[in-house]
């Protein structure tokens, strides 16, 4: 069964990037990786999710009560597990996983005042759909404003078009709240990992913050296959 590695924090904290320096590093290191990147706009529930991240069908995401909206993103992992094979690979990384879902359902101006959805969320993606959990995280956490310059430099991307942002992207307040929420959920878990990003106020190096995510790779019990490669 493959150990899962989830790659957290909020838009524009180079996720995606880092993500890739790992996979590379891992598999150098004999590890057969795999790799998946939630939401899977190319998939039926993941293109749902992008309407709703850009109000496209005339619905945004930030007004649609948070259990649909957090169903959405439960359904495109459940679809994606159904034929993704956990024993084919020793390691399977995951840019946006199950927090991200339990994080940004939590903290939209349509939700203060209301239950915490977290713990919903999780339920819902783990008891009730059987996702698996991830054996550990890493939260890359950045300061706001370097967030959203790096979001602007992003390239094309599909679900959004000719924006450059999505819904959720374009708004500072459910930035704030949601790396005050990652930050909160972190403290209480052991397996999450911050993975700091500034240093006196300034943006790390790629190189650099990749050696803070292998140092934590390091320390994990990631089991190679026995079956021959």
């Amino acid at each position: 069964m493959a150990y899962i590695i989830a790659f957290e924090g909020i838009d524009g904290t180079g996720k995606g990037t880092q993500m890739q320096c790992a996979a590379q590093y891992l598999a150098e290191a004999g590890f057969r990786v795999g790799q998946l990147s939630f939401p899977i706009y190319e998939s039926f529930f993941g293109r749902e999710v992008g309407n709703r991240l850009t109000g496209r069908d005339g619905v945004r995401a930030d007004s649609v009560d948070g259990k649909s909206m957090a169903l959405w993103f439960a359904l495109d992992r459940f679809e994606a597990f159904q034929t993704f094979d956990l024993h084919s690979v020793d390691v399977l990384l995951i840019n946006r996983y199950v927090l991200s879902n339990a994080v940004y359902q939590s903290i939209r101006d349509c939700d203060i005042g209301k239950p915490d959805m977290l713990q919903f969320v999780l339920e819902l993606e783990h008891e009730h759909f059987g996702i698996p959990r991830a054996d550990s995280c890493l939260l890359f956490d950045m300061d706001l404003a370097q967030a959203a310059e790096n979001v602007g430099k992003k390239g094309f991307r599909a679900y959004v078009g000719s924006k450059t942002s999505d819904i959720y992207e374009s708004i500072p307040e459910i930035q704030r709240r949601a790396r005050e929420k990652y930050l909160q959920y972190a403290a209480g878990d052991p397996n999450v990992h911050i993975i700091p990003c500034m240093e006196h106020g300034r943006l790390k190096s790629i190189d650099a913050i990749a050696q803070l995510v292998r140092n934590v790779l390091d320390g994990l019990r990631i089991q190679k296959s026995e079956v021959e490669r």
